[in-house]
This record gives structure tokens, sequence and C-alpha cells, in this order.
């Protein structure tokens, strides 16, 4: 194939065209851009493909999450098609990508295995050629990164929410530390102000939720309301829903809300007929998380408990018992504290149970709860020898439990809740609070009625503990 590189098709139009203008135009925006919400490392990015003087703004807070000296070995830039319509992905996999502010190399190696894994993905070069919703985000990434890059634009055919999850399944060998995913799209398209503010609410909590079942169902809604004027609520769908399928089982990953505005509160919008952009980020766990007491795993302990968990499963499901370690650990893995295991199988729960207790070490309270997780709880047949191979391992490893006075010091998705009262007693694992949305109050009654038999409203004169978990899995 004659390589030509992509040639800039909205420079001029939705930013300008040389490169000192340009530059200038970045560093108002980044000179204004919200600041870092948070030290993890930043796995995604979900950002506004408008033209600058609409969406700069709030696109420029989402790329300031990511520190400038961040080594980022390739981004995978993903868009949903607006000119050309198609069902798959198209990869560009002639040249590289060009912007005023030059060149940025395209990786084709991981083109060339993309297309070779799935008939999903292939390269249609009429797709990318007037195609803005790449081409705006890379100037961001050009001014932004201090460090070189290879470049992966995907383009997402527009009505296809089959290819996002089969797209999805391919993309997620390179979800991981070092990689970068850029998901281009804008949200609401037409309505009035105040229908944009509340459509748009609605759609980014959905997808905070990190749930692609949770966004269609918005998406189905918003259209079923027929809000005036409103075209879309999310013109990237199928991108942001490629996103999600990766991620959705990633106990490691957490979606936060960054930055919202629409195109009303720019200096000559008009906010009778408006477009939502919202700036969206995507963090993952950093390689070391302590707690109050300074208690920490790092990636070699949680790699060690990971596999001999799954010894321990693969012993006992054929009636033997582990063995003790014969290697020296680390005096991490020594400290006793609590651990939850939690089995999954296609996705599903299979298991779990877990201990609060601190008699044991925590290698050997990992051992136990993979025993009884695997054999013993009640809302589960035993786990088999045949099924062991389709099943996922995620640990929990607990900090002390701490008595709260005041339901309002809980932080859903950070602390996990104990509920206890004449000897019933109930807990959530602060993760639950990431995949199901809950409130707090709904966090609360479902602990109290669900699991600790005390109603819905239990909780309220219960004692509450809270603690918190490092979350890890296969």
């Amino acid at each position: 194939m004659q390589q030509k590189d992509r040639q800039p098709a909205v420079a001029g139009m939705f930013y300008e065209g040389d490169s000192s203008s340009l530059e200038a135009h970045l560093k108002s925006l980044f000179s204004t851009a919200k600041g870092r919400i948070s030290e993890d490392e930043v796995a995604a990015l979900i950002v506004p493909h408008a033209g600058y003087v609409y969406s700069g703004g709030v696109a420029a807070s989402g790329f300031n999450q990511i520190p400038p000296e961040t080594d980022i070995e390739r981004v995978f830039l993903i868009g949903s098609s607006h000119r050309v319509a198609f069902e798959g992905a198209s990869v560009y996999a002639s040249g590289d990508y060009i912007t005023p502010l030059g060149k940025v190399e395209v990786d084709h190696e991981v083109v060339d295995e993309l297309m070779a894994s799935s008939r999903e993905i292939h390269f249609d070069p009429d797709v990318h050629a007037e195609e803005h919703s790449l081409e705006v985000e890379v100037p961001f990434l050009q001014y932004h990164l201090k460090r070189p890059f290879k470049l992966v634009p995907i383009v997402m055919g527009p009505h296809d929410a089959t290819a996002s999850a089969k797209v999805g399944k391919v993309l997620s060998k390179w979800f991981k530390p070092g990689n970068l995913f850029v998901i281009s799209t804008d949200f609401s398209h037409y309505p009035a102000y105040e229908d944009a503010e509340r459509v748009d609410k609605k759609t980014a909590d959905a997808i905070l939720k990190n749930d692609p079942g949770a966004l269609m169902k918005v998406l189905e809604g918003n259209q079923k309301e027929h809000v005036n004027g409103l075209a879309t609520s999310l013109c990237g769908w199928t991108s942001v829903l490629t996103l999600l399928n990766i991620t959705e089982e990633d106990p490691d990953v957490r979606y936060e809300k960054v930055e919202y505005k629409n195109s009303g509160d720019a200096r000559f919008g008009d906010k009778s007929r408006v477009v939502g952009y919202n700036a969206i980020a995507v963090f993952r766990k950093g390689k070391t998380k302590k707690d109050s007491d300074g208690f920490s795993l790092d990636e070699t302990d949680k790699k060690w408990l990971l596999k001999r968990s799954r010894q321990t499963l693969k012993t006992i499901v054929r009636g033997e018992t582990p063995e003790p370690p014969e290697e020296d650990l680390s005096p991490q893995l020594e400290v006793k504290t609590g651990a939850f295991v939690s089995l999954y199988q296609e996705g599903k729960l299979r298991g779990c149970i877990g201990n609060f207790g601190g008699d044991v070490p925590l290698w050997k309270m990992v051992d136990q709860m993979t025993t009884s997780t695997a054999l013993n709880d009640s809302r589960f047949l035993p786990v088999t020898f045949e099924e062991v191979d389709d099943i996922r391992i995620e640990i929990s490893v607990l900090t002390p439990l701490k008595k709260i006075n005041d339901v309002l010091q809980i932080v859903p998705g950070k602390h996990g809740i104990y509920l206890e009262k004449e000897g019933r007693t109930g807990t959530f694992l602060p993760q639950v609070a990431e995949k199901t949305g809950w409130s707090l109050e709904e966090l609360l009654g479902h602990c109290a009625r669900d699991k600790a038999g005390l109603g819905w409203d239990g909780w309220k004169d219960a004692n509450i503990y809270i603690y918190e978990a490092l979350v890890f899995g296969e």
C-alpha cells in the first residue's frame, strides 16, 4: 500500500490553521483549564470535538488531567463517523497524521494487528478524509504531552452497538498502563440551554456507572422524551460504548466527571440551540494505595496473592489441602488483616466471601477466603474442577473497621460499609457503589435490607462502620 499521510481537513475552521496562532490558542485554553482531580493514572478520556471557541476549554480540562511529562507509548484515538455510514471500525492504515503543529506517527504495527484480529476492523480512506472528530483532538495531544507518542486512529461506524462490543473486546488487550484511550464525542445536539443541561447530566451519569447497558437505556429514554430540538444526546455513542465494553469488568478503573459546559456558555453562543460538552476521565488505581495506617501492597504482592489464590482454587476443588508457601514472603503478606475473595464467571458473580478478622496473615486469609468462596457460598453450588479455567479472581484486602456516627462520613466508592444490629450484620465492599451507581441512601438501604435482614430503614439505628479496600483482580 502506498503511504499517504492524513492531511488536516478542518484546520482554519474548527481551530487555527497556522502553528503560531494554534499554539497561542491552546496556551490560552490550558491556562484556564481545570486542574488535576486525582493523582491516579489517567487510563482514558472522554472529550468534546467541536470548534475550539466552543468546546476547547472543556477539552483542555480533560487533557489537563494527564501530567505533561507522562510517558505514553501510544494513544488510541476513537471517534464516531459524522459523514460516512458504515459498520464496524475503520483504522487509518496508510501514513501518519498531520496537523499545523506537525506530524504524529501512526503505530502501523498495532493498526495491522487490529485489522488482522477482527473482520469488524478495516481501513477505508474515505471514512478518515473529512472526519473531524479525531483531527480536533490531535493538537491537544501534541501541545500538552511533552514526550513523543504514537497514534492509533479509529473511526467507529455511527449506528452499530454490536460492533462496539466486538471492537472493544479486541482493543481490551491494549487497555493497560502506558497506553491512553481518548474518546471523542459531543453530547446533546440542538436543544435549548436548560434542556441540554438536564439531558447531558443524565447521559454523563450513565457513563459514570461504567455500564454499557445503563448508557443505552438512558440514550433510549432521552429519545423517547422527544425533547424539542434534540437530534442526539451523544453523537459519539458507539465510541463511548466501545470504551465501556472494555472497562465494564475492570475493578481497577473509575469514571469521574471533570467539567461540563455547552455552546450556550461561549461568548457568541445561542442559548436557544446548543451542543453539550463533557470532559470525563477514567482513572486507573495507582501501583500502590495506602490506607490511613500506612498499609500498602505493591504490584509484586498483588500478583503473588492472585497466583496463590488460583493455585489454592485448583487444589481445593480436587479435594486436596494447599501446602504452605515455600518461598520467603514480603512483610506485607504477613500482615494480619481481613480480605474478601470474589469469583466471576462470564462476567457474573460466582461467589464472594470475606472476613474482617486479623488473626491470620494476609496470605493465609486469602487461602481461607478462596476456599470458602469456592465451596461454601450458600448462594451458589460449589465450584467444580471443570469451571476453574473459566473463573476470574478478584481480591479485596481490607483496612480496619472504623465506627462512624454520621453517615455523611461515608464516601461511596471509597468506603465499604459494615452494619451491625442485635447480632445481625451486613456489608458492601467499596466497589459495590461504583458498579451499581447507588446513592448513599440506596447503598445503606440495600445493605440493611438485603445483607443484614434489618429492613430498608434498619441502618438508621444500627452500628455503622466504614473501611477501605485495596481491590485487584486477574
